[in-house]
């Protein structure tokens, strides 16, 4: 797993727990903020992802 990659899973994993303990206290700041972390997590993942696509394409492109 690339570190960009890790680092987009440990967001959705700290907004996870952020929105949990929002949820378990009351706290609707705590969950919302979870709920965005979650999504930015979501967001560099799918970059990360989108990259990588473009990165395979270049090569097969540079390999023909």
């Amino acid at each position: 797993m690339s570190e960009e990659k890790f680092e987009a899973k440990l967001d959705q994993v700290k907004g996870s727990v952020k929105e949990s303990a929002g949820k378990l206290t009351g706290d609707k700041e705590l969950e919302a903020e979870g709920k965005a972390d979650k999504v930015i997590g979501k967001g560099k993942e799918l970059v990360g992802a989108a990259k990588d696509a473009v990165k395979g394409a270049i090569n097969s492109l540079k390999n023909k």
